[in-house]
Order: C-alpha cells, then structure tokens, then sequence
C-alpha cells in the first residue's frame, strides 16, 4: 500500500459526513416528494380513522403522546371536535391558550358551549396537572407550570388526531393526571458558532414547549462571535459579533435588547426558562477581540474563524478584567429573570495564565497553588457577585478543578464523573455528558434508541446524592450547523427521546413502544415545518469470523428495514446473509423502508488482510472515550472515515499506541501498515513516528522498520494517513508490535498549547 494522505478538502460532503451520513435529509427528501408526504399522512388518517371504530381500543393507553402520560383512563367513545370555545384561565396561561386554538381554527366566544376551563391547584407540584377532556369541556387543574403543560397535551392530541381531509376532527375521551420525572429539563443552542434568528429561536421554544421541556440553554458568547447587545461595552458587538471568514467573507450577527427581551417574554408564555450562557473565563476571544485589555496578551485579537479550543482567555491576573464582567453581567441580569446563569468554566487553556506576571503576582498573592486553582479563584469571585445579585451560577464541569465555587450549580458534559463528585459535595447537577446527548454529534455516535435510553442518575450514586441530579439537557453545538435545515436534521427526532426520558424517567415505556408513538409525530413535524432527520444510521456493520473466514455483518438500523449492499463493479444484492470480506474497496449500503429509500446510501471502507480476528494485547491503556469496537477493533477490516466520531478510530490521549497482535500461525508478512487521523483543531495529530516490531519466541523483539507522516502537524482540516512499512526480510513472525509516537502536548504555536495530544488510529492491516 502507497502511503497516502486524504483530505476533507477532496470531499463533497464533509458537513453531511460529520453527521454520520453522507447526505442529511429533510422530510421531503426523506420521502421523495410532498405527495409521497401527503399519501402517507392520508394512510395514516385512514387507519386512524379505522381504529377509531373500535374505541382506539389498539391504543388506549397513550394515545400517542409523547412523552407519555403518567396516569391514563380513556373512553372508547369520540366526539366532535368543538368550533368555538369558552376559555376560563389564569392570564399567563391565554398566550399559549388562544395560539393552540387559533392554529387550530377553532373560535373563541364568551357565549359558546364548549368550555376549556383551567385552574391552579395547590395540591399538585408546580409542573403537574390533572386534566380530563370530553364533548362538554376540557377541565385543566394543576400547578402553576402545570397547567402549561396540560394545554401541550390538549394540544396534542389534537394535533394527532386532526383529520388532513376536509380539515375536522374527532377528539377522544380522555382522563389523566401527569408530572415529570426531572425538574430540569432542557436543550442547548449554541448562536455563537452559527447565529440563528430570532423566529429560529421562538420555533425551537415553540417545540420545546410541545414535548414539555423547560429549559432553553441559550449560548450566547464564543470564540467565534458575541451575541448579546451590551451597551456599556458597544464594541463587543460592533467588532465581537463579526468574523471575517477563511474565503474573506464577513459572517455574525446579534440580539439586540429588544429582540431578547421578546424572545425572553415569548419563552415565559410556553413555560420555557431561558438561562443565558455568558462563558468565561475561556471561549472570549471575541470579546477579547473587542476588548484586548482584558487579556493576557493585551492586543492583536482577532474573532476566531475556525473551531477548537484557543488559548485567548481573560486575564486572572488584571482588576479591571472582573469589573469589566460584572459590568457585561449586569446588564445580562436585567435582561433574564432565570435564577441560574450560565458562565461555562469549560476548555479554558492555561497558557497564557502561565506566561503572565499579573496571573502569576496573582497566584502568590492568594496563596494558590496553581493555575487550576486560579481558575476556581476567577469562578468563585464571578459567583460572589451573581450571589449578591440573588442568583445562582452555573457551569461546565471543569469548574470543579482547583476547588468548586460553594455555591455553583455543576453541568457535566464529560462523562457522569463530573456530576456525581458535585453530588456528592451536595452541590445540584445536570447532566448532559457527550455519550448520549450531544447532537451534533452523528447518528453513529448518538441514535434515537441511544438518547432515549439515557438515565441521567448513575447507578453508582447513591443515598440522598440521587436527589442533587436534577436532569439533563440534549447540547446542540453548531460548528457544522450552517442553517436551519441542519439544525433540524440533528435535534429531531433524538430531541423528542430525551424529552420523554426526562419528563418520564423510570416509567417510560419501552423503546420500541416510544418508537411506535413517534411515528405518528413525524405528521405534526412536517405540518411545522421541521425537516427532520433520521432515528439511527440506516445500517450498522460488522465484521466477524465465521467458518474461519472474516464476513461483514449488516444489521438494520430501525425495524422494518431492508437492506441492499454492492461492492465495486457489481450489482446491488439484497442482504440475507454475512457478505464475505475477501476484498480491499468500498461497501455501498441503501436501507428501504417500504418501497422508499430510507436515507442515502451508507458508504463504508474495508481492508482484507491476514490480521483480521487475530488477538490485540494494549501495552498502552484502551481509553473510554474512544474505543471503537474494543479490543478488536483494530484488526477488524473496517476502516474509518473522516468524521472521528464514527465509531471505528480508537483513541490514546497524552500517551503512545503500543499493542501487540499475536498471530494465530506464524505469518511471512511483506508489509504492515497503519491507518492515523490527524485534525488539530480537536487536538489530534498523525504519530511523529510508527515503527513495528516482530518476534519469534514471544520474548525478543526485532525493530522491522519505521514510517513517518509527510504531513506537518500544523496543516488544518481533517486528514488519513496510511503509513506503509514493507517487510524487506521474508521471515515468519509469531506476533507484531506496533509503536505509534504521540507528540504527548499539543505545541505552543497552537491555540490549545500544553493540553494532551491525541492518537487516532483505524486499523493495523498485515499483507
């Protein structure tokens, strides 16, 4: 094998493949056409309609809300669906109330007989409610929140049962009393990395609202753009807003006041809290852009035009860098009335704290013994001031480095750990870790069933810590986001799994039975004009030995697939059966469902060589973050992509590749070669060196010669090295060592200097 380099910069999709796919789909694409879309939804009007004539008898149960309802008594009878309504209600609930009725065309009269009575009810918590809906009335008690949430179910079940011909509809009789599992309930979207509009964020406050969670998480300041109008400080939106991008085009944007204060007020009438995150002491380059007095390197800042993580924070050591942000801070204050504010503490590099003689004066004036302290020092004042101001400080979970803050709320993001050391301090926490509620993440990292099954209480936590995880939030991060299409493709449906598994925690139903009732939602997405993605990967494959052969094993992504593969040169074959792996080339998969196809078609990368299934021993340790089939995985056949989330790359943080592969009879290779990832941006760099090693007697090792990358470590963008050492001595081997050479720390010319390196690596091949 030639020693190559692939560059994203020859792809044609590399936003879509960053999803896991090659192609992200709308609705419309999904299903063909808009009457493909309308036929289906008319098919299932008629099965509704069918099943109507035997009281919903098939599903009384749910009635397919999502989420779920905790107690459920329907009758078997329907009714007319009322034209026009007498509405009785608290005044904050009549916002909500008459935009359910007005968009379903039904009218409100003082003198009409239908009547849609709600009322707050001491005996149920603040989110529950008790409703009961019939040919007579719609009757709505519970709490304050409450009652919020019983008009989104009304809502929905008119909204499920709405009859797409001729515009009527037969309502159930239903009963039921209800209440979440989890008192934080809630989404991230980040404006900063791409700036959505304000109708954007009132559409996603609408779906947030209908699936009954309660938090918008709205990050509002980065590296790449501020977004929030401050007007002590103009420049932050005059120059921090704006970034000239890489081809010189001039990208950003900002809320003013105004716009915030009405997306504030139309969140509080959907019973959304909206949390501002303001981040600091890292992510402020933009800010820092404006105002370069207040770092550490006091000039020459520019808005970042590229993702990762920058070395650009505020500087500790320098008095007026806090006045500044109390000044920022009160402002944010008198705009949201959300007891908690966000300040994120994440990914703040301490380079520039450690070159610094104001940081440094500062860490021995307050007897600190290190920059991580120093940062629990810049959190714990911020916190001070947010106290006074009778609010509570949130943060990512790195703020428990060097000492929490006594009174800050802990987001953790990087595994449970996190958020159970704060627990367990008596501190409250949400949840929100990468494995199972990022969404920019791809469908191979993070499917439907994956987010749905998450359980933000870690079955190691115990006694009264359980009670400081207050829930969790799905993270929509933007960097590959560049419009609303794709910002819908990667938060629905997985948003609506989260939503469920918070509001109904332990009860939920089963997946496939949540899978069954979000079926009939995907009807109410379309008609909002959501183009909504995937559930899961169309397929997954495998590889595995069988007869003593390796054979590639597809397995469908969601029920009711079919599945049809090819290789190069040859016809598509229905899948029945493991495909052998007696090739080197790329697998086309399609996945239909019925007679249309259910996404693009999958492409995936094989190499057949003599090392596949034979036994991999680590003398470096398999890390959890990213380990992709485990111990196989690197002498599995399957290659991997240049999205590094695809599940097949393995990972080494701060430390070498060393394995062994223990060969099963004593094998003449004639080369070895090894596949690495470089994309510096997420700290991942080629090996500075690979070098492999033979031996006979399983004790003596001979170095059989090394490769090393062409590329330099500083060249952007995403890469695939196959580095290929051909075996000159034709000799026989009973097992291979391969060194790969981590550059350990990520180099002072990169914005994240001083932060482990990672190793990348796809798949060992032996020719």
């Amino acid at each position: 094998m030639i020693p190559v380099v692939i560059s994203d910069k020859d792809e044609k999709n590399t936003l879509l493949s960053e999803f896991g796919l090659n192609r992200a789909k709308g609705p419309l694409e999904l299903n063909e056409n808009v009457d493909c879309v309308m036929f289906r939804i008319v098919l299932v009007w008629i099965a509704f309609l069918a099943a109507s004539q035997f009281g919903f008898a098939q599903n009384l149960d749910r009635m397919g809300l999502v989420p779920g309802v905790n107690e459920f008594k329907g009758n078997e009878e329907i009714y007319a669906r009322p034209v026009e309504v007498r509405f009785v209600g608290p005044a904050y609930t009549r916002t909500l109330a008459y935009d359910i009725l007005d968009d379903h065309k039904i009218k409100k009269s003082d003198s009409a007989e239908y009547l849609i009575d709600l009322r707050v009810d001491e005996q149920y918590e603040l989110e529950g409610y008790y409703m009961k809906m019939g040919p007579d009335s719609t009757i709505i008690r519970g709490g304050r929140q409450g009652l919020i949430w019983g008009l989104q179910t009304m809502n929905q079940l008119m909204l499920l049962n709405r009859e797409q011909i001729g515009g009527g509809y037969s309502m159930p009789i239903v009963e039921m009393v209800d209440e979440p599992a989890f008192q934080h309930r809630g989404m991230l979207l980040d404006c900063c990395r791409h700036f959505f509009s304000v109708e954007t964020v009132k559409k996603y406050i609408d779906l947030l609202s209908l699936y009954k969670m309660n938090t918008l998480h709205w990050h509002l300041t980065e590296d790449q753009g501020w977004r929030i109008e401050i007007e002590a400080h103009p420049k932050l939106t005059e120059v921090g807003a704006w970034r000239t991008e890489k081809d010189g085009t001039r990208y950003g944007g900002f809320y003013t006041k105004a716009e915030i204060k009405e997306v504030v007020s139309y969140a509080a009438t959907r019973g959304i809290n909206v949390i501002p995150e303001i981040e600091l002491p890292g992510h402020a380059q933009a800010a820092l852009a404006a105002y370069p007095e207040y770092s550490c390197k006091g000039s020459d800042i520019e808005v970042v035009n590229d993702w990762g993580v920058f070395k650009e924070i505020y500087c500790a050591g320098n008095d007026s860098t806090f006045v500044f942000l109390e000044t920022i801070l009160s402002e944010v204050l008198e705009l949201f009335p959300s007891k908690q504010i966000h300040i994120g503490g994440d990914e703040a590099p301490k380079y520039r704290w450690d070159h610094c003689e104001k940081c440094q004066k500062r860490i021995a004036d307050e007897g600190l013994a290190d920059s991580h302290e120093l940062q629990s020092y810049f959190i714990t004042r911020i916190e001070k001031y947010l106290n006074s101001r009778g609010r509570v400080l949130i943060g990512w979970d790195e703020i428990l480095e060097g000492g929490l803050a006594p009174n800050a709320m802990v987001q953790s993001w990087r595994g449970m750990e996190g958020g159970m050391k704060a627990a367990e301090m008596g501190h409250k926490v949400i949840m929100s870790p990468t494995s199972h509620c990022y969404l920019d993440y791809g469908l191979d990292a993070i499917d439907l069933e994956k987010i749905y099954s998450f359980n933000p209480i870690p079955t190691d936590l115990k006694g009264k810590s359980r009670d400081f995880i207050i829930g969790g939030e799905c993270n929509m991060w933007t960097e590959h986001v560049p419009n609303d299409s794709v910002l819908d493709n990667r938060v629905f449906p997985r948003m609506i799994g989260l939503a469920t598994n918070l509001w109904m925690g332990e009860d939920r139903p089963e997946f496939d039975i949540f899978y069954g009732d979000l079926q009939r939602h995907y009807g109410i997405l379309f008609r909002k004009g959501v183009k909504y993605g995937l559930e899961a990967v169309p397929a997954e494959a495998v590889s595995l030995i069988e007869n003593e052969s390796p054979q590639i094993k597809l397995t469908a992504g969601v029920p009711g697939l079919v599945l049809k593969y090819r290789w190069p040169e040859s016809d598509w074959e229905k899948y029945q059966h493991p495909i052998p792996l007696d090739k080197t080339g790329t697998l086309e998969i399609q996945a239909y469902k019925g007679s249309s196809k259910y996404g693009p078609v999958m492409q995936t990368d094989w190499s057949n060589h003599k090392g596949i299934g034979e036994r991999v021993v680590y003398q470096a340790e398999l890390g959890n973050w990213y380990r992709a089939s485990g111990e196989t995985a690197l002498v599995d056949g399957m290659l991997g992509s240049l999205n590094f989330r695809d599940g097949k790359w393995q990972g080494f943080s701060g430390q070498d590749l060393d394995v062994e592969i223990e060969l099963t009879e004593e094998t003449i290779p004639e080369k070895v070669s090894i596949q690495a990832y470089q994309y510096n941006n997420a700290w991942i760099f080629f090996p500075t060196e690979v070098e492999v090693f033979g031996t006979k007697d399983g004790k003596k090792w001979k170095s059989l010669g090394t490769t090393s990358p062409s590329i330099s470590p500083e060249v952007r963008d995403k890469h695939i090295w196959f580095g290929e050492i051909p075996l000159k001595k034709k000799k026989a081997w009973k097992a291979l060592k391969v060194v790969a050479t981590n550059i350990k720390e990520v180099p002072d010319w990169h914005e994240a200097a001083g932060s482990e390196a990672w190793i990348f690596v796809g798949e060992i091949m032996i020719d």
